[in-house]
């Protein structure tokens, strides 16, 4: 995704596009998802990711699949364990004393994979790095505006926001904003995170080789102070074709492939030495108009799409039933994070939908100024065939209307780097969100800057005002409240909420594997089990 934190499915790279700071717990404890279960060591091994990379610096390229690759060998102050916890990472702890301060005491032993010390430059330097927009531009916006950073101590950071932000607790991890990195070894880097100069890390593994329309591949340290992996070399290889995945899995040239096709579901089921692990990702898919594109700046013609969204249909059979017909931008496992996954299914069930209905899709394009339809593309990116399989569906129901919609596969990076261009007047929107935070979708779609380019004063004020709510019920109420509008006047129209797939070669053991599991530390937690 599959995301900017579209962060997609492999797809957007999740934009937490403010940053809300409730009450972070202070916690000195460790990670539950980290190395060495006291298993055989493994030689290699071999992983199938359902894209490319162009580049392994997460701030100029933030895809989701950008974001689970950078995973295994770098780290940021707090990490996130398979809970959607925050917990300790190079700050062995933190605390919160008041609603815009956060003090953030370091480890001392940490050290980047080449052996290096880390020190307190080193992380002053990578949060200016993370916060520049011309250095960082995929990661800059998660970070607010009016923040100062300082050393407090010896080994002592203390951020200290503008005004209270509940999300800001997730914005100094990996998956939030912030990916720490040796001052001397950026500055001396031609291009920092290109096949050249890699990147260098806190994790469990180092860079050893990059080619950014091939494979990456990782080495295992001794310099991690989360212990060491038992997993001795990781090779990624880029096999964007799904069917090309699948034969790799069955021959045995790979031992893990993220991104299954739910479509192939029943041969991947089948292949023997090997199993699929399918969880809810929390994502989020629909359509998204942009208003200031003809003629979706008619109402009409916004709500004729809509109404041609057979989202029933498209989970039972596109989906094979493994995923969720979405009433609204968050799941239920993402909004309810704090509230409840109940409560807030009570929440989203409240929301404005377009039942698929073409008798009323066909009275809605009638009113509009294209009565007799218009032709139109609608691109999805080549690691989410799903999307593809349901676009066609789509394009199916809008032929009834006269309305001629051409569906194109496209390379995820181009997909990405068109989001909320302009360029389009439909969009898909695939985001796969990194933090736990119930605010990171409805953040960066219902907040200025939008891909919609959506403008409502209502929505921005609800959107604002669940910012700083320490409360954690009014808080999703206001997202819902900002939710609502938008959808009853057609931004969005949400498809369907996701369901990841992964398989494993049966030899490997994915610990505390969860919606969160490529948040986490995920390749030291491999173990053989053989």
């Amino acid at each position: 995704m599959s995301v900017p934190r579209i962060r997609l499915v492999l797809a957007l790279a999740a934009v937490t596009a403010f940053g809300v700071g409730a009450c972070a717990p202070s916690s000195s404890s460790g990670l539950d998802a980290t190395s060495s279960a006291g298993s055989d060591t493994v030689d290699d091994v071999t992983i199938a990711l359902p894209g490319s990379l162009s580049t392994l610096d997460v701030a100029q390229e933030a895809g989701s699949l950008n974001y689970q690759i950078a995973t295994i060998t770098s780290e940021g102050l707090l990490g996130v364990n398979a809970d959607g916890e925050l917990v300790p990472a190079l700050a062995e702890a933190w605390s919160q004393p008041d609603a815009t301060t956060y003090v953030f005491s370091i480890r001392q032993d940490a050290k980047f994979t080449d052996g290096t010390p880390v020190t307190v430059d080193d992380i002053l330097f990578s949060i200016d790095l993370a916060r520049d927009p011309d250095r960082s531009p995929s990661t800059s916006i998660y970070w607010p505006e009016g923040l100062t950073v300082e050393q407090t101590g010896d080994w002592e950071i203390t951020f200290t926001l503008a005004e209270a932000n509940v999300a800001f607790a997730w914005t100094p991890t990996a998956v939030g904003g912030l990916w720490v990195t040796s001052r001397s070894f950026y500055e001396n880097a031609g291009t920092y995170g290109s096949s050249a100069d890699l990147i260098l890390g806190t994790g469990a593994y180092e860079v050893v080789e990059f080619q950014p329309d091939s494979h990456v591949t990782f080495r295992a340290v001794d310099t991690w102070w989360g212990g060491t992996p038992d997993v001795k070399e990781i090779d990624v290889e880029f096999i964007p074709d799904e069917n090309t995945r699948l034969l790799a899995q069955q021959s045995g040239e790979t031992d893990i492939s993220l991104g299954i096709s739910l479509d192939q579901s029943e041969h991947w089921d089948s292949i023997a030495g090997s199993s699929v692990e399918y969880v809810s990702d929390r994502s989020y898919v629909g359509l998204t108009f942009d208003a200031s594109v003809e003629p979706f700046d008619d109402i009409h013609v916004r709500k004729a799409v809509a109404h041609a969204l057979d989202r029933e249909s498209i989970v039972s059979t596109v989906l094979h039933g493994k995923g969720e017909v979405a009433t609204g931008l968050s799941s239920p496992a993402q909004l309810g994070s704090s509230i409840g996954e109940d409560k807030a299914r009570e929440l989203l069930s409240s929301l404005t939908t377009f039942d698929f209905d073409l008798t009323a899709a066909k009275a809605e394009l009638a009113q509009s100024k294209v009565p007799n339809g218009f032709d139109l593309e609608l691109t999805y990116p080549n690691s989410g065939p799903q999307l593809g399989q349901a676009a066609l569906t789509l394009a199916d129901n809008l032929s009834e209307l006269g309305i001629n919609l051409e569906v194109t596969e496209v390379p995820i990076e181009e997909w990405i780097s068109k989001v909320g261009t302009g360029d389009y007047g439909l969009y898909y929107m695939w985001y796969l969100p990194t933090t736990g935070d119930p605010g990171e979708i409805p953040g960066w779609l219902l907040n200025p800057g939008n891909p919609a380019q959506y403008e409502n004063d209502e929505v921005f004020s609800h959107m604002a005002s669940s910012s700083t709510d320490l409360n954690d019920l009014t808080r999703a109420e206001s997202i819902i409240a900002a939710n609502e509008i938008a959808q009853a006047d057609v931004a969005y129209a949400p498809a369907w909420w996701g369901v990841s797939a992964t398989a494993f070669t049966d030899n490997l053991a994915p610990q505390n594997y969860t919606a969160y599991f490529f948040m986490t530390p995920w390749a030291a937690s491999l173990t053989s089990i053989g």
